[in-house]
């Protein structure tokens, strides 16, 4: 059984053909099709009539039946028209092709599987918070992106950053959506696209950056907090200790040309309390669990680096 444009299904039979050509019915009925189909494949050239009869209909070759039939089989694989006709141009499926059809089929199994995790979400809370809940889920697309929190990142970082440097903060402290969604995490993303997505203040973006602007040299910075955070999570990993400190309380001295002293860790220690605002905490509370296993979480990194500064400070104050 074959089914046609139109939905109609019909088995497909043996036409006995006596000049070598086929007419549209003949090739209809061959195929298994509409005659409709085989009209709307040959207005689109698809299948190029050998001739016409003395009454103007159409004619077709023999081989209209095998091209017919490989069109139905493209159409069968949710092949665009468009695409068909280039596979036909090229008298083969090109590579391109399939890997553009494979993308959007993994596309749309990403959907089916976020939307399936958010159903799941709302079936497991509370009927009186389900409201909300599925105005939260409902926020963010299917399957979901990184758009919005980029956007947030970007009115964070310092202006001037050099390209470079912002596309490697990004990488490191933008989770992806997660690829096996679950409900919990599916809240958790959501949560997180509507902090990223909501309006809040430009002294909101200021308190959240590492430093006051224009009193020291972002790239400087950033580069040094990069080595620092690798050291950190080697620290973390093996146990043992490695600069990662020192390394840290570096970067901020050579980002405001000053050398690292006693005296310059006590005046960083409330610099840091004050560049931990609100606003990115509950980002990265959200976020932690967002990472793949495994993936060092920068925001976790710069707290534990911030804690062991205060701890020396306090201790060579006692």
């Amino acid at each position: 059984m074959g089914a046609s444009e139109d939905g109609r299904s019909f088995r497909e039979v043996r036409v006995v053909v006596s000049d070598g050509l086929w007419s549209i019915g003949e090739l209809a009925a061959g195929a298994g099709v509409t005659v409709k189909t085989v009209r709307y494949y040959s207005d689109r050239g698809l299948l190029p009539e050998a001739a016409r009869s003395s009454g103007g209909h159409r004619r077709y070759g023999p081989e209209a039946l095998d091209r017919l039939r490989l069109i139905r089989s493209l159409r069968a694989l949710d092949l665009p028209v468009p695409e068909v006709e280039r596979v036909l141009d090229r008298d083969g499926v090109p590579s391109e092709v399939l890997a553009d059809r494979l993308r959007d089929v993994g596309s749309r199994l990403a959907a089916l599987r976020w939307q399936e995790a958010a159903l799941r979400s709302l079936q497991e809370c509370p009927a009186g918070e389900r409201a909300d809940r599925a105005r939260l889920l409902g926020a963010v697309p299917a399957p979901p992106g990184t758009d919005a929190l980029v956007r947030f990142w970007r009115r964070i970082l310092p202006v001037g950053l050099p390209g470079r440097t912002v596309s490697l903060v990004l990488d490191s402290v933008v989770p992806p959506p997660p690829a096996e969604p679950s409900p919990a995490r599916v809240r958790d993303f959501a949560e997180l696209h509507a902090l990223a997505s909501g309006p809040f203040p430009g002294a909101a973006c200021r308190s959240a950056q590492p430093l006051p602007e224009g009193t020291y040299r972002p790239d400087v910075l950033y580069e040094g907090l990069a080595e620092a955070y690798a050291l950190a999570e080697a620290e973390a990993r093996t146990g043992r200790a490695g600069g990662a400190l020192d390394c840290f309380v570096s970067a901020y001295a050579a980002a405001q040309g000053v050398r690292d002293t006693p005296a310059f860790r006590r005046g960083l220690v409330p610099v840091l309390d004050r560049g931990d605002s609100v606003l990115i905490r509950r980002y990265w509370k959200l976020a932690a669990g967002l990472f793949a296993p495994g993936e060092p979480v920068l925001g976790l990194l710069h707290h534990r680096l911030s804690l062991a500064l205060r701890r020396e400070v306090e201790g060579h104050a006692v």
